[in-house]
């Protein structure tokens, strides 16, 4: 069957490999959309440490069963639409004894530390499948990065009487724009792309910020009244966008990191102090994530169509990662077509 592989930096190329075998306790998924992300722009550039050699990309998926094994529930069903969480955990870190395997420390990522769903078939254990029959299967691979964003929200503890900033506006940014709103916070986006604030706004967030705009910290002191956000949310990871995370924090204000930055961030840490700051990482999604952000996608305002940038073949696969390199700030998502 056919394969996406990265195999090494720059270079995204097409194979065939063996089609899975289906386990008794799993379900045989026939793959139509798979989104690139990210994390996978990093591998293709070679700045993936966590990424195996070799790697099948994806774990953003919109999939139908094909098949399901014999010790499977019977609540899943061959024709089902399907998305997938495609996080592990062990059981016993202490991530996962504190009730919190999202953040597992042998955690293994579907296309970053083990193959992903970039191909026709994948075979997975039944308990990593999450139905999702009222969506489409292009809203079904949009589930997962919107669902790290929600899991930011949860982890900065957001409330109705919060006014939330979230820097940065790419899926997971919207993502956590999107929980804050329905949270009843006052949401404010920030991003250097206006195109991306617009969307923000058409999805809900209350105010839109270009942080390269010389008034910007001015702008953002009135709307907090000189307080600055009781909440800030990293989705960028950058050292600029970490410091003016702390910077423009309020005084006993938390933030909440989801970006890497891939170099070291030097901070005024008297700030920590002195504003007696929570800093806070989110770490992937935990499965009420998934289930909330279905959710929203059922009631049909989604902007579906904005945050889908392309829809390409596989064989297209190398062209359009050399254009997403070249023009980060461009592309929300790219979904591949197996259909």
């Amino acid at each position: 069957m056919k394969a996406v592989i990265i195999p090494s930096a720059g270079t995204v190329s097409v194979t065939d490999i063996q089609e899975p075998v289906m386990g008794a306790d799993e379900v045989l998924l026939r793959l139509q959309y798979v989104g690139f992300c990210g994390s996978d722009l990093n591998t293709f550039r070679g700045g993936n440490a966590m990424a195996k050699a070799n790697v099948i990309p994806g774990h953003e998926i919109g999939a139908v069963i094909e098949a399901v094994g014999e010790k499977v529930p019977s609540h899943l069903k061959p024709g089902m639409k399907v998305t997938v969480n495609p996080y592990t955990s062990c059981g016993v870190c202490s991530s996962c004894r504190n009730g919190r395997p999202n953040a597992c420390r042998s955690n293994e990522t579907l296309g970053v530390q083990r193959d992903g769903a970039m191909r026709e078939f994948i075979s997975l254990p039944w308990t990593k499948i999450i139905p999702a029959d009222k969506l489409s299967l292009k809203e079904c691979a949009l589930v997962e990065p919107m669902s790290v964003g929600f899991h930011a929200v949860s982890r900065a503890a957001v409330t109705d009487t919060d006014t939330v900033m979230v820097i940065g506006c790419g899926m997971v940014g919207l993502g956590a724009i999107v929980r804050a709103v329905l949270r009843g916070a006052t949401v404010i986006a920030a991003d250097i792309d206006d195109e991306k604030l617009a969307i923000a706004k058409s999805m809900g967030a209350n105010y839109a910020l270009n942080t390269l705009g010389t008034g910007f910290h001015d702008e953002l002191q009135a709307i907090t009244a000189g307080q600055g956000p009781d909440v800030i949310i990293e989705a960028v990871g950058s050292p600029a966008t970490y410091q003016m995370a702390v910077n423009e924090v309020s005084f006993t204000g938390r933030v909440t990191c989801i970006g890497y930055s891939k170099s070291d961030v030097t901070f005024q840490t008297r700030l920590f102090v002195q504003k007696e700051l929570d800093i806070r990482g989110s770490r992937n999604a935990m499965p009420m994530d998934f289930e909330a952000v279905i959710r929203y996608l059922e009631r049909g305002d989604c902007p579906v169509g904005k945050l889908i940038s392309d829809v390409i073949k596989p064989e297209n696969s190398q062209k359009t990662m050399e254009y997403w390199s070249a023009n980060p700030g461009k592309v929300f998502r790219i979904l591949v077509d197996f259909s």
